[in-house]
């Protein structure tokens, strides 16, 4: 091999690096905006949701066997606790839109969101039939088809959490 083709490979090996980690930035930026804007979007509007009957109802029976949350109902209505959550869900979505004014206050956002998707994962384990074995495998009822999604929401908000505090710590 002689010395202009050494150089050549060195300088497509080199040039094939930079552009593989131009990408991976692109990618890993482009997945942390979409991550963090895609659960701001889903908290806005299931927090919204929370304002109506329907909703009230629909979670009634998932809070109501919850032992974390149960106890709201000895304070407020039906109605009232869905209002309480959507509240809380409303702001948790507006704190963590702020990122770019404010990654601390994002960073607390994405926090509330951990902690919002843990207590809904919870219900997996506290609502009668949302999850069950058959036959030593598991089998997920009605309710637990529609929460097993906020596994992914959970971990979409530990991403966005740890980069926000990244970008806080400056």
């Amino acid at each position: 091999m002689d010395l202009v083709t050494a150089h050549t490979e060195v300088m497509d090996h080199a040039i094939r690096a930079v552009t593989t980690t131009r990408i991976q930035s692109r990618l890993e930026a482009t997945g942390i905006v979409v991550s963090r804007y895609g659960l701001v979007a889903v908290l806005l509007l299931i927090g919204a949701l929370k304002f109506t009957p329907e909703e009230a109802a629909g979670i009634q029976p998932l809070v109501a066997h919850s032992p974390l949350m149960s106890w709201m109902y000895g304070l407020l209505s039906v109605q009232g606790v869905s209002n309480l959550i959507g509240a809380i869900e409303i702001a948790t979505a507006a704190l963590m839109a702020l990122r770019t004014l404010s990654p601390k206050a994002s960073f607390v956002g994405s926090s509330a969101a951990v902690v919002t998707f843990v207590l809904t994962i919870s219900f997996l384990f506290s609502t009668p039939g949302a999850a069950h074995f058959r036959h030593g495998f598991p089998v997920l009822g009605d309710a637990g088809q529609f929460l097993i999604k906020d596994l992914v929401l959970l971990g979409a908000s530990f991403w966005t959490a740890s980069e926000a505090y990244r970008a806080a710590r400056g």
